[in-house]
């Protein structure tokens, strides 16, 4: 059976990941022309455009990876199918539960790739996407290291050791300059958040050096001017959709602790759970629509049927999720209830050809 296991995973594992390239290529594309339209701005050119289209393919492949799973086995049993090779290893004694096992194994791969793409790849990779484009845009001066997120603007530097959600960050430290390069003052404050374009800052120390010795004093909160503008801010804003599951869990008990609500981060934290689980669910649905139907059926038919299901089941997973904000669903409803609802047929079909 190791055999068979083996040649099917590679026939699902082999026509899916060239059905995610080829809807890369499509969709990295439109993206591109889509990045096309902000050239001129600061020094933001063609090389950045493509780096950031570049670096938002892990992303967009952790998006697609739902119709790639459904289109690719289609591809793959379907050709099997053609080949006839599906009936020898029926007439062989192998059962449909057997088959469809050895299809879900393949779907478990898929599954695993999908949460590493996921978990691991696509949060870097479109944070480094975010601050080229940001800074390319704006013309200004930054960079991030494992001590935090630093900018300048003029003759003052801020640096930032942790960035929270709601544009809320903590250990702040902000140097101010004069011409010379003399320090001037020093301020550090344990929160800050921006509102109306000014940092609000709690619990802030700041030195002067500019008298003939330095002096201390400590506030509970303080308004600071922002130096950074709104499109800089935008590259240390953080996006839910674009972090890894353990950092959803991190800020959801973060900002439940400070009494606020977490359901953005919720949605997106199942949203984030749910894309895998759909790929596993995309495949699953494809055994009864290739097994259950005709060998007949042309690979353009299979290729629009699993085109048209993928299409819609995106344009359900985004209308569900987005309303699920607005009346307030639970985020595990409005997040997995498309795919559920998916399972739900799939399984219908596949008892139905039993």
């Amino acid at each position: 059976m190791k055999i068979l296991d083996n040649y099917i995973r590679r026939n699902v594992i082999a026509t899916t990941l060239t059905v995610l390239v080829v809807l890369l290529a499509i969709f990295s594309f439109f993206s591109f022309l889509d990045e096309l339209e902000d050239l001129g701005h600061g020094s933001y050119g063609l090389v950045q455009a493509v780096s950031v289209v570049f670096l938002r393919l892990p992303g967009l492949a952790y998006q697609l990876f739902p119709i790639a799973a459904l289109l690719g086995s289609l591809m793959g049993l379907g050709g099997m199918m053609e080949r006839n090779e599906i009936a020898v290893i029926r007439c062989a004694g192998v059962s449909r539960e057997r088959v469809v096992w050895s299809v879900m194994k393949a779907g478990l791969v898929v599954v695993a790739l999908a949460m590493f793409v996921g978990e691991v790849v696509f949060p870097p990779a479109e944070g480094q996407a975010r601050e080229l484009r940001a800074l390319a845009s704006t013309d200004r001066s930054s960079s991030s290291s494992e001590h935090g997120f630093w900018a300048r603007d003029g003759n003052a530097f801020i640096n930032i050791r942790e960035i929270l959600p709601g544009e809320r960050f903590r250990d702040i430290r902000i140097l101010e300059f004069d011409d010379g390069n003399k320090l001037l003052r020093s301020t550090r404050a344990e929160t800050a958040q921006v509102k109306g374009g000014k940092w609000q800052l709690e619990k802030v120390g700041q030195t002067d050096f500019s008298g003939p010795l330095p002096t201390a004093r400590t506030l509970d909160s303080a308004s600071w001017d922002s130096l950074l503008d709104p499109d800089l801010l935008g590259l240390v804003a953080i996006n839910p959709d674009t972090l890894s599951s353990l950092d959803l869990f991190r800020y959801i008990r973060f900002v439940e602790n400070n009494g606020q609500s977490a359901e953005r981060w919720k949605h997106a934290l199942w949203v984030k759970l749910g894309y895998p689980l759909a790929a596993a669910v995309m495949v699953y649905l494809s055994i009864p629509l290739v097994l259950g139907a005709s060998r007949s059926v042309s690979t353009g038919r299979r290729i629009l049927v699993g085109a048209l299901i993928g299409l819609g089941f995106h344009v359900m997973n985004e209308t569900s999720r987005h309303l699920g904000l607005v009346v307030g669903m639970p985020p595990a409803l409005s997040a997995l209830g498309p795919t559920v609802l998916l399972f739900s047929i799939a399984l219908f079909l596949n008892r139905r050809a039993q």
